[in-house]
């Protein structure tokens, strides 16, 4: 299990590294000369610091706990082959309604809140979460994993590809036109998930698909507007807050308010 874990962190660190850097050699958009990259970059790699913590100290035994103690109740009619694509396809089915759950409870937008506050996209805003938001969902994910018998190898799969094409479709990389398109028929792309982040409450209250772009068109949350180089990022009329500020908005009485 160390060495699987040991694994999956170095492919994604490396991964999220290349991303990192080809999105500054092929940006799809300029970087505003207002923002402070030093001083944001600074936040967001704390907070996946923190997150970090939380997923070694409460995630991860909590997914092993739930994973040791399902039973594997279909197993007599799932192809070994396609146990692995169902399990992704089920993790990512949970997600997709985690994340409109988000936007729609106000106990979990007050976290998720932290997220959609960054007023930039690029791979850094791909880790940028609140450790209450870590916390909830594997709380709410150990019990999936246990009624669906998920093995904790299909979930450490699962967050490994989570964590690459969450920091490929926050990116500002430029993607040929049609290769984009095409990729959106199936993964979701900077071109669906930045309209996401756009400062308008319609589209943030869409696109919510994290690996197949399927779910949005499936159950109408697929926004119809397009990116544009001059999209504004973030949330209507809020800024963002330094690191303890973000760290305590989610526990102050005066924030909050569904988008």
């Amino acid at each position: 299990m160390s060495e699987l874990l040991a694994y999956k962190s170095a492919v994604v660190l490396a991964l999220l590294l290349l991303l990192f850097l080809v999105e500054r050699w092929r940006p799809a958009a300029p970087e505003p000369a207002w923002i402070a990259n030093g001083p944001r970059w600074a936040r967001n790699l704390s907070l996946w610091g923190c997150n970090v913590l939380v997923s070694l100290l409460i995630v991860l035994p909590v997914t092993l706990y739930a994973t040791a103690h399902s039973r594997y109740w279909w197993s007599s009619w799932v192809p070994a082959w396609f146990s692995l694509p169902l399990d992704i396809l089920l993790l990512d089915f949970w997600i997709y309604w985690w994340h409109r759950a988000s936007h729609r409870i106000g106990l979990l937008w007050r976290f998720h809140w932290v997220h959609h506050l960054d007023q930039w996209l690029d791979v850094t805003s791909a880790v940028r979460f609140h450790f209450g938001e870590v916390i909830l969902s594997a709380m709410v994910r150990a019990l999936f994993v246990f009624c669906f018998a998920v093995p904790i190898t299909s979930v450490i799969l699962f967050e490994s590809l989570i964590l690459i094409l969450t920091g490929f479709h926050h990116s500002n990389i430029r993607l040929p036109r049609r290769l984009e398109q095409g990729l959106s028929l199936v993964i979701v792309t900077p071109s669906i998930h930045w309209v996401h982040h756009h400062a308008v409450q319609r589209d943030t209250d869409s696109n919510y698909c994290a690996i197949f772009s399927i779910w949005d068109r499936l159950f109408g949350s697929r926004s119809a507007s397009h990116r544009a180089p001059d999209m504004v990022i973030g949330l209507d009329h809020q800024r963002d807050k330094s690191l303890p500020g973000l760290l305590a908005a989610p526990f102050r009485r005066e924030q909050g308010g569904l988008p």
